[in-house]
């Protein structure tokens, strides 16, 4: 993805890019379910975006053996940090997750930041949270923890698909993620140009409705109206 499809992407809200998601044919929108952001302290002013850069944790005792290198130093510039757990530990109800011990602190955010990385989405929880905040860094978690993950949960996987809980949604290596004040989405890269596409046409009938609502039309007058063709 170009740099100049990135700051476009930017410019739109999650739920923008979920309404042209829907239209191609996804009906969650790419929604990544019970997400909260947990840094900054205030929303951007823009949306946080980037191709995913994707980590998966098992726990200790998986056959597998565990990454070598750390994959935080490999995280490419301009990136959005995806983390996630094998599907055996993942819940389909609060806390989401089986591991207690936060998979994400400060320093892999003071890393990323430093490599020019756009933010961190954590399926599962996190620590350290006034240092994320501290660097102005975005970070969505699950919720919060204090332990470290290293005596419960290994990385077993770089660059690898991520199964999401509650979701029929994958996320892929390379898969655009932009994520708000709302929530995080996953446009799958087979999707993206379309996307980007059809996006603003439709946030610029909606722009349309909201004035004409505002003026006294029906809601489903303006809609009907304003989003015709889209």
């Amino acid at each position: 993805m170009s740099r100049i499809e990135t700051a476009a992407l930017e410019t739109y809200s999650a739920c923008d890019v979920a309404d042209a998601l829907v239209k191609n044919g996804l009906a969650d929108g790419g929604f990544i379910p019970h997400l909260v952001q947990q840094s900054p302290e205030r929303p951007p002013e823009t949306a946080v975006t980037g191709p995913a850069y994707t980590v998966l944790y098992a726990p200790i005792d998986d056959p597998r053996p565990a990454v070598a290198s750390h994959y935080i130093d490999s995280a490419p510039e301009g990136s959005v940090v995806v983390l996630a757990t094998t599907p055996d530990t993942q819940l389909s109800t609060a806390p989401y997750t089986t591991i207690n011990n936060a998979l994400y602190g400060g320093l892999m955010s003071t890393r990323a930041k430093f490599l020019g990385c756009k933010g961190s989405v954590v399926l599962g929880k996190i620590r350290d949270i006034s240092e994320h905040r501290s660097l102005n860094y975005p970070v969505y978690s699950y919720g919060l923890g204090i332990a470290a993950p290293n005596k419960v949960a290994k990385v077993v996987g770089v660059n690898v698909p991520l199964t999401v809980p509650s979701s029929d949604l994958t996320i892929h290596p390379g898969d655009q993620i932009v994520g708000d004040e709302n929530g995080v989405a996953v446009i799958p890269q087979r999707l993206l140009q379309n996307v980007i596409q059809d996006i603003p046409p439709r946030v610029k009938a909606d722009q349309l409705a909201a004035e004409d609502i505002k003026s006294g039309v029906p809601a489903a007058e303006a809609q009907k109206t304003r989003r015709k063709n889209l």
